[in-house]
């Protein structure tokens, strides 16, 4: 079993929805998404997905993207996004496929691994973080705990942690998010949402203090999946 990561596949089978305009690099992104995944990723590997997955407003706008998903190997795993306004009730979501599992508030268990997670958010002095920002930021930073909290009362003493969002601001400054992690056994952090070579390395990468962070914005992986973990 291997353990890959791929976030931000921005999917709109429903309603054409061009993401060229963010760069050639995004031409005919569905093909070099099914491309790439068929080739690295078999029936029995876990796939990590944190986030943006479908530019749906709602789940009859959402299915086509969820079919093309489903199609593919592997069981996957996701957390929203900012741009997943499709995502309304978690317990249907997880209902809908025996391969698919949708996180929040709670976490999955992989062997003597624990999958953790929930969106985050902008962290303080980021350079769009404003004021309002703040309620949100700590309410994300408790559902995390919640969810490292599950896993550590269940027994798991290695943890993944999958967020949408970064750890981190823009000056990958310190945050309640890497605090929280310092407190958990958590080996390896997923994020995604980066998008273009200016913000790519404006975050974590590689490991520090123990813990390794991954960036797995589609983009940036240039649509291949990144295997995290081989067992």
């Amino acid at each position: 079993m291997n353990f890959f990561a791929i976030s931000d596949l921005h999917l709109s089978f429903y309603k054409n929805k061009p993401m060229d305009i963010f760069g050639d690099i995004w031409k005919n992104h569905y093909c070099k998404i099914k491309k790439y995944w068929i080739e690295y990723i078999k029936n029995n590997d876990v796939v990590f997905i944190p986030g943006d997955v479908s530019w749906a407003k709602n789940a009859i706008e959402f299915k086509p993207d969820i079919e093309f998903i489903h199609s593919l190997p592997g069981k996957k795993f996701f957390v929203s996004g900012n741009h997943d306004y499709w995502w309304n009730s978690t317990a249907a979501l997880n209902e809908m496929y025996d391969d698919m599992f949708f996180l929040k508030n709670n976490y999955y268990p992989f062997e003597d691994f624990a999958l953790c997670g929930t969106r985050g958010w902008l962290c303080p002095n980021d350079t769009y973080f404003t004021v309002h920002d703040e309620k949100i930021y700590k309410r994300e930073v408790g559902r995390l705990k919640l969810s490292l909290d599950l896993a550590v009362k269940n027994g798991f003493e290695k943890i993944i942690v999958m967020m949408h969002y970064p750890f981190t601001n823009d000056k990958c400054e310190n945050s309640l998010f890497i605090e929280t992690l310092k407190n958990y056994p958590v080996k390896k952090a997923i994020y995604g949402h980066l998008h273009g070579n200016d913000n790519f390395y404006s975050s974590l990468l590689g490991n520090i203090n123990g813990i390794e962070y991954f960036l797995v914005s589609s983009d940036f992986l240039k649509f291949k999946p990144i295997k995290i973990y081989s067992k």
